[in-house]
């Protein structure tokens, strides 16, 4: 006589479960995604053309996707060198800066934007310095990639932290033991293990600064043609009450932002993918 023995799960089964994921994303995702897209059909296929074809239109895409994409990359290269400094080292104060780390999270952006604008104006704390040299940070480009490194630096720090603290050291031991010098126990050893967590903070960083608007709108200095960003023109055309032309910069910004990351995505999916083989 057999026993079937019935394996106990803590949560609901799966078909109750997955119902409850796929009506919480239907509701929170999926539902507003796809009513934006129906608003943009509200327009006619000439006036989407003209609108998301405009000059101003594309300039603050262009200005948009750079300055995220800039932002992103130094996030990524700093984010993981202070990721590193709180794994690997033991000094005064670390508590201190591992919880100044989640500060963006906790400040409202319009906050951020409006201290980040006093700091580096041309009379500012830092920005007076950088006036000395006849260099420019608010009201400029430099001032948005500023702002925007600001808000994503916690996506990578907390994406690569986690990867560093479970990495086993016995292989740089090893590796060190062989004769190995530190650059290639890092190129060697540790970054191909932590290569995919950078990806995913980079991914996360890059997608926060798309959307990004209170910290940038006060820094940027909103000039049309040079520092305008997308999240402020779709804000223009809501106070002009043109919902479609709105709904339709907003479906492109998507569209595109959609398309940049199931490539990013994938490329972390590949390097994981090796790192696992090798």
């Amino acid at each position: 006589m057999f026993k079937h023995s019935k394996r106990h799960r803590v949560l609901p089964g799966f078909g109750l479960s997955m119902g409850y994921t796929v009506i919480y994303l239907s509701l929170m995702i999926l539902i507003p995604i796809a009513v934006l897209f129906l608003k943009a059909t509200t327009i006619s296929w000439v006036e989407f053309w003209e609108t998301v074809t405009d000059e101003r239109v594309v300039a603050s895409y262009k200005l948009t996707f750079y300055t995220s994409f800039i932002a992103a990359i130094v996030n990524a290269i700093f984010g993981t060198l202070i990721a590193w400094v709180l794994v690997r080292y033991n000094f005064f104060g670390k508590k201190f800066v591992d919880a100044l780390v989640d500060l963006p999270f906790a400040m409202p952006t319009a906050v951020a934007g409006i201290a980040l604008t006093t700091i580096y104006a041309p009379n500012g704390w830092i920005g007076q310095y950088f006036a000395q040299l006849g260099v420019k940070i608010s009201y400029t480009q430099y001032g948005i990639m500023i702002a925007l490194t600001f808000i994503g630096l916690p996506f990578v720090v907390r994406s690569v932290q986690p990867v560093l603290q479970d990495l086993d050291q016995q292989y740089e031991e090893a590796a060190a033991t062989l004769g190995a010098h530190s650059g290639q126990i890092f190129f060697k050893i540790i970054f191909p293990a932590i290569f995919p967590a950078i990806l995913t903070g980079f991914a996360l960083a890059f997608a926060r600064a798309l959307g990004e608007y209170g910290s940038v709108v006060f820094i940027s200095g909103n000039m049309p043609m040079k520092t305008e960003i997308v999240p402020l023109l779709i804000i223009t055309k809501l106070e002009q009450y043109n919902y479609g032309g709105a709904a339709a910069i907003a479906a492109v910004m998507l569209v595109f932002s959609f398309i940049l990351l199931f490539l990013i995505n994938f490329w972390q999916w590949k390097t994981a993918k090796k790192h696992q083989m090798t």
